[in-house]
């Protein structure tokens, strides 16, 4: 009995490490956080399929095969891992962890503290996932199930995923699909390239599997509910060499291998070296086709927004440049964030009249086209952007097409008026500048114009609404994500909105172009709120622009539109023409003038229909 009872003892000493043990897919389980999370594992068998600075990547050797739960995961260790060798087959102890570094972004699932790291066997065949092929193919419209269809449905952050920690579905969900592929080692085929990198080198990127909103310069536009989460931002090598300064949209890369692995609010692949540039997109940025007839049948309205423009900017001459040969010297232009004289410097000046000057100046000396111009100076420090510096939104315009109709412009706190006529009370003026809805941000500008030839003049609403500052991240744990400052944006849309319904309300045949950046997107509340109390018309509707080149400003994945031109629905003709000059967006950071594209429009505005 005594015997029998000891060899009972070391049976079970035997099978307890082996009841203990787990595989990786039950480490990951089949939602975003670990079904073990904060509990120790034993004999974690896994292949090393890469190594990093911190940590390296383990895949099992015995995979469910369910296409839920990765089968490989992130080993968080400095030293564990110094004796190790891709290829290596190991079993370790250790402890699963939900690690992130901000409470907005998705955990990353990892074992830590590894203990009792045995290699196993060496020499073992590492075959990456190629994206597609041996895997499924990304979403390519929706992020999460928490969205309610729609990434910018509002209001915003309803739900965490952390929390409500869903079941994933990678065939239906772009976050799903990349969570299911936590730590794996994958490849991408015919990587392309969508944006220019940032300034730690990381570019975002497709493969060759399907997608959607591939705009005719190789970048993919956000459209209504569909904001692209089949992209992958390519991060740090592994290996310590650097990824490409100078790759911009539509370049291609070779083939792209690495760790897929959630970090700084997205997930991300580690390359294993640095990705390399087979072929630049040497597509065109063409001029404006839109000319000038020089007077109220066909003039040409362009907007832009300059970044940060100063007397002494360096890029000044080379938004010159791009009026005369890009734009093609516009009849009027729309300009936003136009800082003072002395640009940044943070003292009393708040006039622009040398920023103007010289930008006119620059016009002038290459082109021998005079441009007048008009603006509201502001109060000292009130209206956003950098500190010292005054953003505010200006006009120029051609003296010999177009002029102010009563010139009576309005001082900072003057608050703009639609009297009977409809006439503007000020000519400029400021829409509401008490208002909370611009506080610490630009003021709009209304303006009356004449064009040449014209029995009644037109109305125009330049704007600069509030920037996105505070949103979350597209693959971030808050859903829907934060979009920054919208409420203040909606209380924006309204305020300029009604100022612009007065004037339709006695003349509702009245000709109103309302442009500028208005940091939002037209499928979002603010941009709807707006249309719908000024009952303006969204110009690329008018016209029917390919909502694939609708766009105007880069931001991580996308190519996106922030700057509009809206119109009353008398310039809602035939005869309207738009385009957005894509000069900017798919540059590199060498040729980039602003971070913005500019674009013109043509209308004619002789008389009302």
């Amino acid at each position: 009995m005594k015997a029998s009872s000891c060899a009972l003892c070391w049976a079970l000493a035997v099978l307890q490490p082996l009841a203990a043990a787990v595989t990786i897919a039950e480490i990951n389980g089949n939602k975003y956080l670990s079904p073990l999370s904060g509990q120790s594992v034993t004999n974690v068998t896994g292949l090393v399929t890469a190594k990093g600075p911190s940590g390296f990547w383990i895949r099992s050797t015995t995979p469910d095969d369910s296409p839920l739960t990765s089968e490989s995961v992130y080993v968080f260790s400095s030293t564990a891992g110094a004796n190790l060798t891709v290829g290596d087959i190991i079993s370790l102890n250790g402890r699963v962890a939900e690690y992130r570094s901000t409470n907005t972004y998705i955990y990353l699932t990892e074992i830590s503290s590894p203990t009792s790291v045995t290699k196993i066997s060496s020499g073992n065949t590492v075959k990456p996932l190629v994206i597609g092929v041996d895997t499924l193919p990304p979403p390519t419209s929706l992020f999460t199930s928490l969205d309610g269809g729609d990434i910018f449905s509002y209001p915003n952050a309803v739900a965490n995923l952390s929390v409500v920690n869903p079941v994933l579905n990678p065939a239906l969900y772009g976050l799903d699909f990349w969570e299911s592929l936590s730590g794996e080692l994958v490849t991408i085929k015919n990587p392309t390239a969508l944006v220019r990198p940032n300034s730690y080198g990381d570019t975002w990127v497709i493969g060759d599997w399907p997608v959607t909103g591939r705009n005719a310069h190789g970048g993919l536009t956000m459209t209504s509910k569909d904001s692209n989460p089949e992209t992958i931002i390519v991060g740090t090598p592994l290996d310590g060499t650097k990824n490409p300064s100078t790759t911009k949209m539509g370049d291609k890369t070779q083939d792209i291998t690495g760790i897929v692995q959630q970090a700084f609010g997205y997930y991300n692949i580690l390359p294993l070296t640095g990705i390399k540039t087979t072929t630049l997109n040497t597509a065109s940025a063409p001029p404006s086709s839109l000319k000038s007839l020089g007077n109220c049948r066909g003039i040409t309205v362009g907007d832009y927004n300059v970044e940060n423009l100063a007397p002494t900017s360096a890029h000044l001459p080379k938004v010159a440049s791009q009026i005369v040969n890009v734009l093609k010297t516009p009849d009027i232009i729309f300009l936003q964030e136009i800082q003072d004289n002395n640009g940044a410097t943070n003292d009393a000046v708040v006039s622009a009249n040398l920023t103007l000057s010289t930008l006119a100046a620059a016009v002038k000396s290459i082109s021998n086209v005079t441009y007048e111009f008009v603006s509201v100076d502001p109060v000292s420090n009130q209206d956003g952007g950098a500190p010292g510096g005054n953003i505010r939104v200006a006009y120029f315009y051609r003296p010999e097409v177009i002029s102010l109709y009563k010139p009576n412009p309005g001082s900072p706190t003057d608050a703009n008026e639609v009297l009977a006529g409809p006439l503007l009370k000020f000519n400029p003026g400021r829409i509401a500048p008490a208002s909370e809805a611009w506080s610490a941000t630009r003021k709009p500008i209304a303006a009356q114009w004449r064009a040449k030839g014209a029995k009644k003049p037109f109305f125009t609403v330049n704007l600069h609404w509030s920037s996105k500052g505070g949103g979350t991240s597209f693959q971030g744990d808050v859903r829907p994500p934060i979009n920054g400052v919208i409420d203040r944006r909606i209380l924006q849309a309204n305020v300029t909105g009604s100022f612009i319904a007065q004037i339709l309300a006695q003349d509702p045949r009245a000709h109103i172009i309302s442009a500028g950046d208005f940091n939002e997107f037209t499928f979002v509340k603010p941009m709807q709120t707006y249309s719908s109390i000024s009952g303006l018309k969204d110009l690329d509707e008018v016209v029917g622009l390919p909502v694939e080149e609708r766009y105007t400003y880069i931001f991580d994945n996308n190519a996106q539109e922030l700057d509009h031109m809206y119109v009353s629905p008398s310039l809602a003709t035939k005869t309207t023409k738009y385009e957005h000059l894509h000069i900017n967006t798919w540059a590199t950071d060498a040729d980039v003038v602003s971070d913005h594209d500019p674009s013109v429009a043509y209308f004619n505005v002789c008389a009302c229909p």
